[in-house]
């Protein structure tokens, strides 16, 4: 069995309100990542899938909940050798690339930071080995970021993220800033690169198609918590939750009338997103097979299937698990602040 390169347990992150109560992005986020695989993390703007990217690299604290990386505990007094085993890289690389330095200084100043290589020349040979990891030749040493396209730039910043010898990348949407006649070549170039290197890697995309081509499980998110989780052919293939459904039906098709009935059918739902329900299974607003027991209790995230998991009342009724609104979630017991029943706006 695979070790474990990244587990998250009961993650908690509050940002403080002037107006009011803190303002939760995450509310008890599980996650468990075996080395060398991929899991994806969907949901729609605003769920706080970037929050949770920047928490689980350390840039910042969890407010309560537990993150291990490698067996070992992450953050406060882990040691910079443990911080570089997870490396982020972001959606927009040219905001992530310093614009005064060129590429060969933004890639030799990481090494020189970490004191990973010492000596000019040997730097140096790093760096070219570096840019032939993500197919760019020496010709682009001396570039600056304003002279690279979004394609190049971001594999930059990746070769940058690969500088320290990370076991770990978390991906935040690394393809929506850039054409979609590039997308495919970065995508190819992060599989490759998995396959080389044996990199664990956390996708953060609300595109269902890059989630489903580079994925091997998929979580769920809404509204701050995993509301679904299991192999993405079974999650996206045969789910369970109601929003897991909205967001595979939301993927266009090219055919106009289909489209169509799916804006009508969704017409009634604008607005809903953002505002957390003051008590009951958060999506329960939204959701067209919404009952009593909906608004009333907060669903558990139990599996319903061989390794698929759902916080759905009515899912876990139809697939003879058991009935959850009468307890908290592990992971929002492990959080210690969920109730359920009275939780603030989502940002």
């Amino acid at each position: 069995m695979a070790e474990v390169a990244l587990r998250a347990t009961g993650v908690v992150k509050e940002y403080p309100s002037r107006r009011g109560p803190p303002v939760r992005a995450l509310r008890g986020v599980s996650v468990c990542l075996p080395e060398a695989r991929t899991l994806g993390v969907v949901g729609e703007s605003g769920c706080g899938k970037s929050t949770l990217a920047r928490v689980l690299v350390g840039l910042e604290k969890p407010t309560s909940g537990r993150i291990e990386l490698m067996g070992e505990a992450a953050g406060g007094q882990a040691g910079p050798a443990l911080a570089r085993r997870i490396q982020l890289v972001f959606q927009d690389p040219f905001s992530s690339l310093n614009p005064r330095l060129t590429v060969s200084s933004a890639l030799t100043e990481v090494l020189a930071v970490h004191d990973l290589v010492t000596g000019r020349a040997q730097r140096r040979q790093r760096v070219d080995e570096l840019l032939a990891m993500v197919a760019l030749g020496p010709r682009f040493l001396d570039r600056y970021p304003h002279e690279l396209s979004g394609g190049q730039a971001q594999r930059v910043a990746i070769a940058r993220a690969l500088a320290v010898e990370p076991r770990l990348l978390v991906l935040d949407e690394p393809t929506s800033a850039l054409d979609v006649s590039v997308r495919a070549e970065v995508m190819n170039l992060l599989t490759r690169l998995q396959d080389q290197l044996a990199l664990s890697y956390v996708f953060i995309s609300h595109d269902l198609a890059m989630v489903r081509h580079i994925s091997d499980t998929i979580s769920v998110m809404y509204l701050g918590k995993i509301v679904e989780a299991g192999p993405y052919e079974a999650v996206l293939g045969a789910p369970l939750h109601p929003y897991t459904r909205a967001l595979a039906e939301a993927v266009p098709l090219p055919d106009p009338e289909v489209e169509a009935g799916r804006r009508k059918a969704s017409a009634g739902e604008a607005g809903a997103l953002g505002a957390e329900p003051p008590g009951g299974c958060p999506y329960h607003p939204r959701c067209p097979l919404a009952e009593e027991i909906c608004r009333a209790q907060v669903p558990e995230l139990v599996e319903l299937r061989p390794g698929h998991e759902a916080a759905c009342h009515i899912a876990a009724r139809e697939t003879g698990g058991q009935e959850t609104g009468t307890q908290q979630t592990g992971t929002q017991q492990t959080g210690g602040q969920e109730t359920g029943a009275q939780e603030e706006a989502s940002p």
